[in-house]
């Protein structure tokens, strides 16, 4: 059984190489929104990490919204803590941490002060011709080289960001998110969304 939400045309998911003109950089705005929201709107979206001297560009085709103290499934839902004080933050900021001993994972802060809302970036399809597996949160993090040293980095800054390209919107998919069986009835919570069409989304593309 699919769930669909259309936002327009088909996105342009097998695009390697994105012009330089007409990118606009998500600002401040664009993140204090529910989790919810902010999930489905990145589908499509490219994340860019300035590192090493060179810069890591991929379009997001998943996502997973993480809702607030009351969603089990949520960090926050624990209360608030070290490793989760960025969360009650302002919106636009990473919050990375490290899970089974060996991944890290990219989430971007959501909504507003004291609202610890969050969402997990799932996947994304490499760019300008970037060979790299980027299928799965802990290997997308390991190929942007991403790291606990980003935690809290400033996603209206010119190191890690999020760039608008104009292109048109994907058609989007949500299901249940992924490994999260311990948190009751919030398993069942429709909020994982992927672009519908795309070859890089790391889970199951229908809804269960």
């Amino acid at each position: 059984m699919r769930s669909a939400i259309a936002h327009g045309l088909k996105a342009r998911v097998t695009d390697r190489t994105i012009p330089r003109m007409g990118l606009r950089k998500l600002d401040r705005a664009f993140y204090q929104k529910p989790a919810e929201q902010l999930a489905r709107d990145l589908i499509g979206k490219i994340l860019v990490h300035r590192v090493g001297g060179k810069e890591l560009r991929g379009r997001i085709v998943e996502t997973e919204a993480y809702i607030g103290e009351h969603d089990l499934a949520c960090h926050a839902s624990k209360g608030r803590t070290k490793r989760t004080e960025v969360m009650y933050g302002d919106a636009g900021h990473a919050y990375v941490y490290f899970i089974y001993g060996m991944y890290e994972m990219l989430n971007i802060v959501a909504s507003h002060v004291n609202d610890a809302q969050a969402v997990l970036i799932r996947a994304a399809e490499p760019l300008d011709g970037w060979d790299a597996n980027l299928s799965g949160p802990g290997r997308l993090a390991r190929g942007f080289k991403i790291t606990r040293a980003d935690n809290a980095a400033d996603l209206t800054g010119d190191r890690l960001y999020m760039l608008d390209d104009g292109s048109p919107p994907p058609r989007i998919t949500r299901s249940k998110r992924i490994n999260i069986d311990y948190s009751g009835h919030w398993k069942n919570r429709l909020l994982r969304f992927h672009a519908t069409h795309s070859e890089h989304v790391s889970g199951p593309k229908t809804r269960k």
